[in-house]
């Protein structure tokens, strides 16, 4: 279905942020961060219908900061091969497109002169938040936010904190079918060739763009990873015909494993949510499979988004539960027969062999099977001094190394480890009333002894460009 009259982006999904009017301008500007896609992205789709509205064409611009929080060549590798395809997709709907090297929000602010309307994304970390408020401010034009990366909007689901998935589940599920609808892609009426918006990076030559940026270069691109639409597309597919039916019973089998892996893709808004979610709706896999994956796509992955929109500190051992924090304080001083420094964990050298493995196969491909990453984060709260040093060096390591990391759902995984959206377990050493996982009982869920056999001490390292 395509529409050039109005881009059905439910009112919800958009807020203005700044209260001041439109303005003759030679452009719409969509200024691209979160959301790193051509295809069902509710901001630009709003961008060209409010275009056609004004009878202009559509600028986007997308702004590398070379100082994000946490990045390095592993992340900025696979976000550029992304815009690389997403750049050509916009030229191909007759949408011009600048990448620029710099401050998002002065980025913004250079075109936004020339701007008869802002149109952005909507970011949930605080650096996000806060380039977004400094544009809104700044700009003597008319700024609305559209948020498009989540099924159901944040702020109609709760507005409040959340305690887990048991008390979102069913706001979430009560709104679900409302936002369970195609979107619509919208025709630009007036071509963007005449634009003349010069870029800072050659998006043409990736090797040579991410050359060109003074960025961490210590942990280094991955194989078997491509970022971009059309892979996410593809590692879709393969799901949905190989993988989803047997999801439910399955996927806590790492290694063998039946996920989708489309975490890093979701990650750089790289694909849609909703496309994902629609695709797992209309498939032929049995009603429970499909419940499951949306289990995680849906109430997991946004009660994360809920945890960091509405936690200052998320990213801080005080955004653990307070009772959580308590108990673990209570047992800071309980023997610790293993501990490890952060030398020896990024070099797997550990006395647990299953830890050890899943450490490899984060090193070598910046990603971890969900069940194993629940184990791996336990056990270095269990072998640091004290549980606060613990969840900063495990917030360290997955910031760093997966490829999906700096993500809500990464901040919403650690604190998991010291307790949020749990709830006190019976109580033993070193955790307190903190749920514990063991050796044990991941060799009686899980294929845990293939996995080892796949990444062991021959795993492959990780490739550098």
């Amino acid at each position: 279905m395509r529409t050039t009259s109005s881009a059905p982006v439910e009112a919800q999904r958009i807020q203005e942020l700044n209260g001041v009017p439109e303005r003759r301008g030679a452009y719409v500007l969509y200024w691209m961060q979160q959301s790193q896609r051509a295809a069902g992205n509710p901001a630009l789709e709003l961008a060209i219908a409010s275009a056609n509205r004004l009878g202009l064409p559509v600028l986007v611009v997308f702004a590398v900061t070379a100082d994000f929080p946490g990045a390095n060549l592993r992340h900025y590798a696979f976000m550029l091969q992304g815009l690389a395809e997403t750049a050509a997709q916009l030229r191909e709907r007759g949408v011009a497109f600048t990448i620029r090297h710099g401050a998002p929000d002065a980025v913004v602010l250079e075109l936004a002169p020339q701007a008869a309307l802002i149109v952005c994304d909507h970011g949930y970390l605080r650096i996000q938040k806060q380039w977004r408020a400094q544009v809104a401010a700044a700009a003597a034009v008319r700024v609305v936010r559209v948020e498009g990366d989540v099924l159901v909007p944040v702020a109609a689901a709760s507005r409040q904190r959340e305690v887990a998935a048991r008390t979102l589940r069913p706001k979430l599920l009560a709104l679900r079918e409302q936002y369970l609808r195609r979107l619509p892609s919208v025709r630009p009426e007036v071509s963007a060739a005449q634009l003349r918006v010069p870029s800072s990076l050659a998006l043409e030559d990736v090797p040579g763009a991410l050359a060109a940026l003074r960025i961490d270069r210590t942990i280094g691109a991955v194989p078997g990873w491509t970022g971009g639409l059309s892979h996410a597309r593809a590692r879709l597919r393969a799901f949905l015909r190989a993988d989803l039916a047997h999801y439910d019973v399955a996927r806590a089998r790492p290694g063998a494993p039946r996920v989708s892996g489309l975490s890093p893709y979701l990650h750089f808004g790289q694909i849609s949510p909703l496309e994902i979610a629609l695709a797992i709706r209309q498939s032929a896999a049995p009603a429970a499979a499909r419940e499951s994956y949306l289990e995680e796509l849906l109430v997991r992955r946004e009660l994360a988004v809920n945890f960091v929109d509405t936690t200052p500190d998320y990213d801080c051992y005080q955004s653990v539960p307070e009772w959580a924090r308590r108990s673990l304080h209570a047992h800071r001083d309980d023997p610790r027969p293993h501990v490890y420094d952060y030398d020896q964990l990024t070099q797997a050298r550990t006395h647990d062999r299953y830890w050890n493995a899943a450490m490899r196969e984060m090193l070598a491909t910046g990603y971890m099977h969900n069940h194993l990453r629940m184990y791996w984060g336990k056990k270095v709260l269990e072998w640091s001094a004290d549980p606060a040093a613990g969840y900063a060096t495990l917030l360290r390591l997955n910031n760093s190394y997966f490829l999906d990391g700096r993500d809500p759902s990464s901040f919403a995984n650690v604190g998991w480890v010291f307790g949020l959206h749990d709830r006190p377990w019976p109580e033993r050493p070193i955790f307190g009333t903190v749920r514990y996982m063991n050796a044990a009982g991941l060799a009686r869920k899980t294929d845990i002894e293939v996995y080892v056999r796949k990444w062991g001490a021959s795993a492959p390292a990780p490739l550098a460009l």
